[in-house]
């Protein structure tokens, strides 16, 4: 069987900012080698991690013009171009696809609630005006509204260039449902949960991995696991399950979790600034604390 487009771990991974707001290549580019040396799948640039919401669309076409760029290659990189409108979306799909991108994501339109029919008008629209592979993202949490299973298999269905989706839920049934509604008639059809905790319940039912923001700061447990489940070493996969559980708090020190991220990936050896942009706040040193008791606990 043909190895699909992307697989196993994918880290959303964080912006890099300088003190005053500004783009940091310098510290991104530190951080982008240091995940593909450590063995990721491909990578997620302006993800929600990526802070993708809080930039101008300035600011957001440089970051991936040098991402990809710098990545040349080495991984497949995967962007998400998501805005609350649909020609905005198709705009931001377009700039990707110029730059090089070889896949996009895209989470539904958030703040006006959307009819099924209209959330459906929208993905077709944009998989019709991009030639480009994509993905749906689903963040209820995040959108205030869900892709229902029924829509995704007829989008999947109708749409070539739609292949798959990060499922970003706390219950690990709505993922399981579009695995044996969606994958199992259409294979090729790539299903990512978006929570750490959730990787080995998705390999297991057949899924292709996850796009887990942990894995930013500890990939050898995210890839650990992904890789032992591969070779049906389950023990093994079992206590990297394990590990993982004992990450999921640090997401609760603080809200947003960007800055949190950040600070855990230079507590764990990546010299990179943990700035964020406004109106996300610097973590606290309390925070900053937690984040190394947390550490500690895998160490």
């Amino acid at each position: 069987m043909t190895q699909p487009l992307f697989h196993g771990v994918i880290p959303p991974v964080p912006t890099i900012f300088d003190a005053h707001g500004k783009f940091d290549p310098i510290g991104m580019g530190r951080l982008l080698d240091h995940l593909i040396d450590s063995g990721v799948n491909g990578v997620l640039v302006l993800g929600s991690a990526g802070e993708f919401h809080h930039m101008d669309r300035a600011m957001r076409e440089e970051i991936a013009a040098f991402a990809v760029k710098h990545v040349n290659g080495r991984v497949p990189v995967l962007f998400c171009v998501s805005m609350p409108g649909t020609q905005e979306t198709i705009r931001y799909a377009q700039h990707a696809k110029e730059v090089g991108a070889d896949a996009v994501l895209i989470v539904n339109p958030y703040y006006a609630p959307l009819s099924q029919d209209a959330l459906y008008q929208h993905y077709k629209q944009i998989a019709a005006s991009v030639d480009l592979p994509q993905m749906l993202y689903n963040y209820p949490a995040m959108t205030g509204q869900e892709l229902e299973v029924e829509l995704i298999q007829k989008l999947a269905f109708e749409c070539p260039n739609i292949v798959g989706i990060k499922d970003s839920v706390v219950s690990v049934s709505h993922t399981r449902q579009i695995i044996v509604d969606v994958k199992y008639q259409r294979p090729d059809f790539m299903v990512f949960c978006g929570f750490d905790e959730h990787l080995l319940n998705t390999l297991a039912l057949g899924g292709d991995g996850a796009i887990p923001a942990c894995s930013n700061f500890a990939p050898h447990i995210l890839c650990g696991l992904y890789q032992a489940f591969r070779k049906n070493d389950y023990a093994t996969a079992m206590a990297f399950h394990r590990q993982i559980g004992k990450l999921a708090s640090i997401y609760s020190i603080d809200t947003p979790f960007y800055g949190v991220i950040k600070e855990a990936i230079r507590q764990s050896g990546v010299d990179i600034s943990t700035a964020v942009l406004p109106p996300s706040r610097p973590l606290s040193e309390a925070g900053q604390q937690k984040v190394a008791e947390l550490l500690a606990r895998i160490a």
